[in-house]
């Protein structure tokens, strides 16, 4: 077990776990657990050591996603969107910001969402234009994680003036004219308190520009695409771990009484479990041999991140339908927990960008077309 997975274990997970049923029951923003991760520094995780962090790799944020989602994926999103907005902070952002998210006391996250691109989260509708040293920006975005909670938001917009689809900002949750729409009541993930954010000439200086104006795509590209890809296949990943476990629990102890036998003795059961395993082992496979591509630059690096998200996102929805078989009636009660999971598996196929707009990019790429 690395340092950074001993860490979660002894001082995050007991926190996550005790917290998981009711953040779900209760559509409640993790806040305990984020704490326990402020309080670990894992939320300068990927932050680099010159600046106070621990400069984990992206595998070591895979393995920490991972197992937060086997307790609590709501947990396992909101600091994956953490890390992912991180990424671009490392890249783009100031060197005090960059202090702040490695000491634990900035809490971020991406904006990029919008009703009028939808998935194809590369082209914002929003708009940016200069106003003496300011940059004021109108935009209504559909989804933002941890709307209510985050410091700031990786904001996208067109550019001002530049050539290029977008250009990213860094925009504080307080600032004036943004005004955050609702509260998230979804199927599932339902502590991720993702919700609409809409900005009415919200005015912020021009140096919170991330990289270049009109060059935001690259930003998406290269410092988002592949740690949002892994890690949200990751946490799919531990989804389908977190529901095995319990499945197989429930079919050890749950007997039939005309015969004395649990669930996990019959024949039928067994092969829905081994199949169930079977599956998730292999989506594993994939998404670690992704973070160890990107870890050494390997050449097939951007195609392993177009598939692991669309493997492991596809994969999780048919392990838990088979998992429900398994346990029966009784899986659609709460206090048997996979019922939990089943409703978080189902978001990671919708989620931009979608499984099925990743089938078109991996279809492109095998045949050496242009993705955009």
């Amino acid at each position: 077990m690395s340092e950074f997975l001993s860490i979660l274990e002894d001082r995050v997970i007991p926190v996550v776990a005790r917290n998981a049923s009711s953040v779900d029951a209760e559509a409640r923003f993790p806040s305990q657990s984020i704490e326990a991760l402020r309080e670990s520094g894992l939320l300068g995780l990927i932050s680099r050591i010159e600046v106070g962090g621990r400069a984990g790799s992206v595998k070591d944020a895979a393995s920490i996603i991972e197992r937060l989602a086997r307790e609590c994926a709501s947990t396992a999103m909101v600091t994956a969107m953490h890390y992912a907005a991180t990424a671009v902070l490392e890249a783009h952002g100031s060197e005090a910001i960059r202090k702040d998210v490695a000491a634990g006391r900035h809490f971020t996250t991406l904006a990029f969402s919008e009703s009028g691109s939808r998935s194809m989260f590369w082209a914002p509708t929003s708009t940016a234009r200069t106003e003496g040293s300011d940059v004021v920006l109108d935009a209504k975005k559909s989804w933002v994680t941890s709307a209510h909670y985050a410091d700031s938001y990786v904001w996208s917009s067109r550019p001002v003036a530049g050539d290029g689809a977008s250009t990213i900002w860094l925009v504080p949750r307080e600032s004036n004219g943004l005004s955050i729409v609702g509260k998230f009541t979804g199927l599932g993930l339902r502590g991720n308190d993702s919700t609409p954010v809409v900005a009415e000439s919200v005015r912020i200086p021009a140096s919170n520009r991330l990289g270049e104006d009109g060059g935001g795509f690259g930003v998406m590209m290269v410092a988002v695409l592949p740690i949002f890809n892994l890690l949200n296949a990751s946490c799919s990943i531990g989804v389908m771990e977190g529901a095995l476990a319990r499945t197989i629990e429930h079919a050890n102890k749950t007997k039939f009484e005309h015969t004395g036998q649990s669930i996990a003795e019959q024949p039928t059961a067994r092969q829905h479990l081994a199949r169930a395993r079977i599956k998730a082992d292999m989506a594993r496979t994939l998404v670690f041999d992704t973070a160890d591509s990107l870890v050494a630059a390997r050449p097939d690096a951007m195609l392993r991140v177009l598939e692991c998200k669309a493997c492991a996102a596809d994969t999780a929805t048919e392990v838990l339908g088979l998992l429900m078989r398994v346990a029966g009636g009784a899986a659609y009660r709460a206090d048997v927990g996979v019922e939990r999971y089943f409703r978080d598996a189902q978001a990671a196929t919708v989620m931009a960008p979608t499984t099925d707009a990743l089938h078109d990019f991996i279809g492109k790429a095998i045949c050496g077309l242009d993705l955009f």
